[in-house]
């Protein structure tokens, strides 16, 4: 997975807030698909230090830095960016069917947990706090992290290359579509690039359903 998004439309410190739980949110989604490889056989990440949680070490200084700060400074309201994929030698994976489905799956199911723990952390706080500020502020941030990870874990799902859910798809694709996969991988950036800017609020709503399942109301 090397592509993620978010929208903003709030004051600089939710910003910040945001962007840091970004940040750290796509860290997490890389580094486990680099556990789940060194899991199946596959010590590549792990020989290149990168099972860490050092953001320094993940950032892509055109992705991560240079295209998120002009979209910024633009005032364009959504902010693309993507971090440095972690390596991984399929070929040297234990499970040669399925194994780069589940280091695919890896990522998105890391954000799936996290969005899932935040989530009841933000339902136990409202429901025993919900009166102290404190503890209302911090559930803002919760649901926050709720919600980036569910648009991290949805959004990588898509199966657009270099999504994790072309990879996935690949997996399933009868051998007489090998010639549309190639095709499809090679234009896949231009195909992504497009559902961003045109087709992206489809996910909101998918979003959003989740959001409610996990902390009992709609992300404002």
């Amino acid at each position: 997975m090397n592509a993620n998004l978010f929208f903003m439309g709030a004051d600089v410190f939710s910003l910040i807030v945001f962007l840091i739980i970004f940040l750290f949110s796509v860290v997490l989604h890389e580094v486990s698909h680099g556990l789940m490889a060194y899991h199946l056989g596959d010590s590549t990440a792990k020989d290149r230090k990168r099972l860490t949680l050092n953001p320094l070490v993940h950032i892509d200084p055109v992705g991560s830095i240079l295209v998120p700060g002009l979209l910024i400074l633009s005032g364009a309201g959504m902010v693309f960016g993507w971090a440095k994929p972690v390596p991984v030698d399929f070929s040297r994976l234990r499970d040669r069917k399925y194994g780069a489905t589940k280091v695919a799956l890896a990522g998105p199911g890391a954000n799936l947990i996290i969005a899932l723990v935040f989530g009841f952390l933000a339902r136990l706080i409202l429901n025993f706090w919900g009166g102290i500020a404190f503890f209302n502020n911090l559930t803002v941030i919760f649901e926050i992290i709720v919600w980036v990870n569910l648009l991290l874990a949805i959004f990588n799902l898509l199966p657009i290359p270099p999504l994790d859910g072309s990879h996935i798809l690949a997996t399933f694709l009868p051998h007489s579509w090998q010639r549309v996969e190639r095709i499809w991988g090679r234009y896949g950036f231009f195909l992504l690039l497009i559902f961003i800017f045109f087709f992206f609020d489809w996910l909101i709503p998918v979003i959003q359903f989740f959001f409610k399942l996990i902390v009992g109301h709609y992300f404002y």
